[in-house]
């Protein structure tokens, strides 16, 4: 098993999807090494992750964190693997039976292949699901641009004409939903993936294609995931190049634009300062007080983010938490993402739970009438979350603190520190 040819795929098929697409179908491969060498460990990343989100990090909702117990977890993780194997070979068989409906040429290989590399973005993005609350906007962002690389894969794999990509692309996704609904049945988490795919599937407006390139509305969500891949195509060779140099500056420099191509940039973004976020939070909200207050910005991999945090108090036991995030780098991402997240409702005998857009901002709020305790997030400007939670008489408190941050100005900074390539 050659771990690097593996990362060098998916580094190519997430960045140069048009170049790679006729390398990837020209290999000769078997159903077996195609298992073996590439999707039994692509595959599975996602599913560690939520491994590791379930039962060692948690899921925390109302104040309350729920861990699944380790055994339960390793059961469940093992079992949505094995299934997760079976779907990919599932949908790689309908793929090869429709190709001759759409004037493609059967072969069970290339459409193993098809599927293992256009699932590649949605099995790396679904790693985020770690990340508390906002990793989901990162799947959901994963999940179309799976649909963009099929979209592009199809004429070199299965050989189909042009004009009947886009059918093609489309049916397929359709019955890969419902085998996802089949497969929610069994794994807990998998019927919401497939519905924000499903969701998704209204932001695409293809016009026409061939092998070698694809005509699509620029202003629809699939325009501008193939922008994003344009931009990452040419962000990867920067980067070839820079490793080549050994010129380590100029490595990271590369490393922070091919981040920014695929967060869906245009060039590095720099987060706000730490003093400059941490303006943005009062010094009391009513009668709770400020207690704490602090602010931090980080980097990875060429992006940064920052977050100012400060908790609220009062003597009757009522307390606030209130955060405002500067996701910088992965704006786009959230861009993309807000766009197309589902509006969703949960209600249970003594709480809610909820997304939903308002004003053109994303919008998730919870509460719970027992414990009296909820949380209110907003996405701003597409690029900021505000969040206030804690213990309180009522969501609108909440909302109230949410609102005392001045999202005006806040999102009138949508645009500081872009740095354009």
């Amino acid at each position: 098993m050659d771990f690097g040819k593996i990362i060098e795929r998916i580094k190519a098929i997430l960045t140069t999807p048009r170049t790679e697409w006729p390398a990837a179908a020209a290999e000769p491969a078997t159903v077996q090494s195609l298992y073996a060498g590439y999707i039994a460990i692509v595959a599975a990343l996602p599913i560690i992750a939520g491994f590791i989100k379930g039962s060692l990090i948690g899921t925390s909702a109302f104040g309350i964190t729920v861990r699944t117990p380790i055994g339960m977890g390793i059961v469940g993780m093992v079992l949505h693997y094995v299934l997760a194997l079976v779907i990919v070979y599932v949908v790689a068989l309908i793929i090869n039976a429709l190709a001759p409906t759409f004037g493609g040429q059967k072969d069970m290989v290339q459409a193993l292949k098809t599927v293992a590399y256009a699932w590649t973005a949605s099995w790396i993005a679904g790693i985020a699901v770690i990340v508390p609350w906002l990793g989901w906007l990162i799947a959901i962002a994963g999940a179309v641009y799976a649909i963009y690389l099929l979209y592009l894969g199809l004429p070199h794999t299965m050989k189909c004409p042009p004009e009947k990509a886009g059918g093609y692309t489309a049916v397929s996704v359709i019955i890969a939903i419902v085998l996802s609904w089949i497969v929610g049945a069994i794994v807990v988490g998998v019927v919401g993936t497939a519905a924000m795919t499903g969701a998704a599937m209204g932001g695409m407006h293809v016009t026409g294609s061939n092998g070698d390139s694809v005509t699509i509305d620029s202003d629809s969500a699939l325009g501008k995931l193939a922008a994003m891949g344009q931009r990452a195509e040419q962000a990867s060779k920067e980067l070839d190049a820079a490793q080549k140099s050994g010129d380590g500056q100029a490595q990271s420099a590369a490393m922070g634009k091919m981040m920014g191509a695929m967060a869906g940039s245009n060039g590095n973004v720099e987060a706000l300062a730490p003093d400059q976020i941490k303006a943005f939070l009062p010094d009391s909200l009513g009668n709770l007080k400020r207690s704490s207050l602090s602010a931090e910005r980080n980097s990875a991999m060429g992006m940064q983010i920052s977050q100012a945090s400060a908790n609220y108090a009062a003597d009757n036991g009522q307390h606030v938490t209130l955060e405002v995030s500067d996701t910088g780098g992965a704006k786009g991402f959230m861009s993309l993402a807000a766009a197309m997240a589902p509006e969703e409702e949960k209600q249970t005998d003594h709480g809610y739970e909820k997304t939903y857009s308002a004003d053109g901002n994303l919008v998730h709020e919870e509460w719970d009438t027992q414990s009296k305790y909820g949380e209110y997030s907003v996405v701003v400007g597409k690029r900021f979350t505000v969040k206030a939670n804690g213990n309180v008489d009522s969501i609108d408190q909440l909302k109230q603190a949410v609102a005392s941050i001045d999202l005006g100005k806040l999102e009138s900074l949508k645009d500081a520190g872009v740095k354009a390539n």
